[in-house]
């Protein structure tokens, strides 16, 4: 495809990144948090900052909702 698509910069809508994280490749610290799941959901921004981790990805988006920012989801 090479159609451009407009995420609405412009319009002030934050976007926000949600994919799923193994939790072995987290810090022990936060393995240690994980209560037993394989798998947590990341939030990131545009940059690339992980803001929030979460236990499965429909949180996520709520997270990302609740506070004004439009979730996208990462493969």
């Amino acid at each position: 495809m090479d159609t451009k698509f407009d995420f609405g910069h412009e319009s002030g809508e934050r976007i926000v990144y949600v994919r799923p994280v193994d939790v072995s490749e987290l810090p022990e610290e936060v393995q240690a948090q994980a209560g037993g799941l394989r798998k947590l959901y990341a939030v990131h921004d545009a940059n690339g900052e992980r803001l929030a981790l979460v236990k499965d990805r429909a949180q996520a988006f709520i997270l990302a909702r609740q506070n004004d920012l439009a979730p996208v989801n990462v493969h």
